[in-house]
């Protein structure tokens, strides 16, 4: 029998790897004999990189870079050296939560340091860059990857350094001189523009201190209109350009990113669907499965991939809302929480719960098999 275990991490408590060695650890007990393919998935939010990187074999790495505010920092980033392949987020370089012990400054904060990020790849030999561009403190529409690696933006046709308070002195930008070419997938799960109502600013803007949205909204049609005539593209109103504060935007204009869901990316990349189509049972999970997990989450679209390919699944988790909707996506639910254990414990827990809540499922788990 091949068992094939594809979860997501428990927030808060443990990574997808450390989940799936834990179910692997009960699963054994179950069947005995078993053969396991351990492949960890994400959504294209946090913990993303980790758990393809893992998937595919490769080596976590850091490397020196800066915050959105200028400040140095390390941040990590996936390595496949196989397929020269580098797996990152940019929230490691210009996340918001970096900068929580700052005042936010969205005049101030940029991607440059997620740009150093893909620089130091690319300096590792990679010739794909996957990126998930969640949780960004930045509203710069990808300026600072774009002077990071090699943009020359001019003004009266001199040469010079622009940030958002600067850019409409710009009348001019350059591709780099020399660029190694590469593939760039971006994991992307919103579909805002970049400009208007539901552009960049005006709904993402807020969250990183944006009160002025006129001052920031004639800064990015102007660094937009730039790339219309410099470059020749536009895609300031293609899906997902408004994410991350326009690094979608920014990535696509100036490094021809393609930009795809978050579970689509790793699924892609991991080969999820022939790992699902040799296995004889499917195990996924993640912290809660609820009604917000049939809207893009990880484990619902292995379940969906499982049921397809006329498979066998199992959910499990931290804790499982009571509905049909979700019910009807898998075969077995297992939640592992104690009702009378507090929340608290549960999550210092996770590993023990694991593997009592499943081995406690045997016969049912069983009864699955074919």
């Amino acid at each position: 029998m091949r068992i094939l275990i594809a979860n997501d991490k428990f927030k808060g408590s443990l990574t997808a790897e450390k989940v799936g060695n834990h179910l692997k650890n009960s699963l054994e007990s179950v069947f005995p004999g078993a053969l396991f393919d351990l492949c960890p998935i994400a959504d294209g939010g946090e913990g993303t990189a980790l758990a393809m990187t893992t998937a595919l074999a490769g080596e976590w790495t850091q490397t020196t870079t800066q915050d959105a505010l200028g400040r140095p920092i390390e941040a990590p980033f996936g390595w496949v050296a196989s397929s020269a392949t580098a797996i990152m987020e940019m929230s490691a370089a210009s996340g918001l939560a970096i900068v929580q012990d700052a005042k936010l400054n969205p005049l101030k904060a940029n991607t440059l340091g997620t740009g150093i990020l893909i620089q130091s790849a690319l300096a590792k030999g990679a010739r794909r860059i996957l990126i998930g561009i969640g949780g960004s403190a930045t509203n710069d529409g990808g300026l600072g990857v774009a002077i990071a690696l090699g943009y020359t933006f001019k003004k009266a046709g001199l040469p010079f350094a622009p940030t958002l308070e600067t850019i409409l002195e710009a009348d001019q930008v350059e591709k780099p001189a020399s660029l190694p070419p590469f593939e760039l997938i971006v994991a992307c799960d919103v579909d805002n523009p970049l400009l208007g109502p539901r552009g960049a600013t005006r709904v993402y803007g807020p969250q990183k201190g944006v009160t002025d949205f006129a001052w920031f909204e004639q800064r990015l049609t102007h660094l937009a209109d730039l790339v219309q005539r410099d470059l020749g593209v536009d895609p300031r109103n293609v899906p997902g350009a408004g994410a991350a504060g326009g690094l979608g935007f920014g990535l696509m204009a100036f490094f021809g990113g393609r930009l795809v869901s978050g579970f689509d990316m790793v699924a892609t990349q991991v080969g999820l669907e022939a790992r699902v189509a040799a296995a004889d049972l499917v195990v996924t999970g993640e912290g809660r499965l609820d009604e917000q997990s049939l809207q893009g989450k990880g484990p619902v679209g292995v379940a969906r991939l499982a049921r397809r390919l006329g498979k066998q699944i199992v959910g499990v988790a931290g804790s499982v809302d009571d509905s049909a909707a979700l019910r009807a996506q898998f075969d077995l639910l297992i939640a592992i929480k104690p009702v009378d254990t507090p929340l608290a414990e549960a999550m210092r827990r996770t590993g023990e719960l694991i593997e009592t809540a499943v081995r406690a499922q045997g016969a049912a788990l069983r009864a699955l098999s074919p």
